[in-house]
């Protein structure tokens, strides 16, 4: 008995054990599986921040010393922090050597990617907008004069009613505190304790200078306000511009299928005389920029002297509002994205007819099947595989096809009953960012973000639709 005791104390405990092969601690061999990747990627995001921190502090010491000091120090302050925690952390940790060649990828995707999603997800629930910033409120200022150590006294004729507080007395308002010296730099901000008469008396201290003070509008939580805003106004906002947003995506994907599929096997006719030379006038579109496309056609559909009415003009048609007109304006973009996007299709579909053997048109010959119905029934369920996967992108792709609508129509034009940023031809993006940039009065970021959170929930819908109907959840699973 004693020695079997004995025996089990100079064990060392397994759960210490575990753990430690688990982290890899003072080993080359990195955790294995995936909580190993898990817990080294968290690792490395851990370092990251700590090294943010550290950044942070460092700038904030001295932005409080040099008040001019430029923001990019925060980088090469990060950066110095950075060098020191990774050496540290390989001393450590030795198989994270291997994870630091993904640093600069992780940098980039947290940046880049989830950063501006956290962003905008978290300004979705706040009042932001060009009017609510966290900055003074020029309109607000008024002239004091310092009255004792922590409050300012009205000067002139200035009135406390001019700040328009939003809160009751103005107690708990934020003020910056501005001086004649100070002109073109930032003040300090104060919060307001109480008002006594013309008094102002403030949280601390005062700066004895101070001879201006203004009202900062701050950016604050409102919950739902801003899905609430939007679903309210569902029948002139969302509504319509989510119909248009799948009709515009679904038509698209159709007739660019359809032409594309159609050139291509035509042009796959191996007795064509020049189809060398057709496709290679047919792949123009592809190979001119977009945007540069995008723009010509928009000179060439001007209502009174572009180039389309005149050519129509010569049959004796009325000129067309192509860029003016609700309806018109939607077939223009469902065009002029058909002559961008037909060349990728006929491109795919001749890449794919080259894949589908020769003996199988010879067999259906023999057996006396004419072209169409070799085309009906080995061309067409031969392209079906290789093209839904293309056919799924292309509708997820033109669901958020910013460009053409904000190069030929710009949302535009303007339709009866509708809002100003969700216009006849605006999808749910360039709704968004009209809301976010070009609206009237001022511009809602906050909503926009909103908007945003909207757009991204029918996008990961839509996604996860294509990856079932391609059948990628049942290859993972193999």
């Amino acid at each position: 008995m004693g020695r079997k005791m004995a025996m089990m104390a100079a064990k060392p405990p397994q759960d210490g054990r575990r753990a430690a092969d688990f982290m890899g601690i003072g080993s080359s061999k990195p955790p294995e599986g995936t909580a190993g990747a898990i817990f080294a990627i968290a690792l490395v995001l851990l370092i990251c921040a700590v090294a943010l921190v550290i950044g942070q502090t460092v700038l904030s010491v001295v932005v409080a010393s040099v008040p001019t000091a430029p923001l990019w120090l925060l980088l090469v302050f990060v950066a110095v922090a950075l060098v020191p925690l990774m050496l540290l952390a390989v001393r450590v940790f030795p198989w994270l050597t291997n994870w630091y060649y993904l640093l600069p990828a992780i940098i980039c995707l947290l940046t880049f990617t989830v950063y501006p999603i956290i962003m905008t997800f978290g300004y979705a629930f706040t009042n932001f907008n060009s009017q609510n910033n966290n900055r003074p409120d020029s309109t607000t200022e008024i002239s004091v004069t310092r009255a004792g150590d922590n409050t300012l006294s009205l000067s002139g004729d200035s009135k406390i009613a001019t700040l328009v507080c939003r809160k009751p007395a103005c107690v708990g308002e934020i003020l910056e505190l501005r001086s004649d010296a100070e002109i073109g730099r930032p003040g300090g901000s104060f919060t307001v304790v109480r008002i006594q008469g013309n008094t102002i008396v403030f949280d601390r201290p005062v700066p004895i200078d101070t001879t201006r003070v203004r009202r900062i509008n701050p950016i604050s939580n409102i919950g739902f306000g801003n899905f609430q805003e939007i679903f309210s106004k569902a029948s002139v906002q969302l509504t319509p511009v989510f119909i248009w947003t799948i009709a515009f995506a679904l038509g698209t994907t159709v007739l660019n299928v359809f032409v594309g599929l159609l050139l291509g096997i035509l042009l796959n006719n191996k007795r064509l005389k020049f189809r060398n030379l057709y496709r290679s006038l047919l792949i123009l579109p592809w190979a001119v920029p977009g945007v540069i496309s995008i723009l010509m056609w928009q000179i060439l559909m001007n209502q009174n002297f572009g180039g389309l009415n005149r050519l129509l003009g010569l049959f004796g048609a009325l000129p067309v509002p192509w860029l003016t007109d609700p309806m018109w304006a939607k077939m223009a973009i469902l065009l002029v994205n058909l002559w961008l996007g037909f060349p990728y299709m006929m491109t795919a579909t001749l890449g794919a007819l080259s894949a589908i053997p020769d003996e199988l048109y010879e067999a259906s010959e023999i057996d006396g099947a004419n072209k169409l119905e070799q085309v009906r029934f080995i061309t067409l369920p031969m392209l079906t595989v290789a093209f839904t996967p293309i056919i799924l992108a292309t509708f997820a792709f033109n669901f958020n096809n910013f460009g053409i609508i904000y190069l030929l129509t710009g949302g535009g034009p303007a339709e009866a009953g509708r809002e100003a940023t969700a216009r006849s031809t605006d999808i749910l993006l360039s709704w968004g960012f009209n809301t976010a940039f070009t609206g009237a009065g001022a511009q809602a970021y906050g909503l926009a973000g909103a908007v945003s959170v909207i757009v991204g929930v029918l996008t990961v819908v839509i996604s996860i639709f294509n990856f079932r109907a391609a059948g990628v959840f049942k290859e993972a699973r193999r």
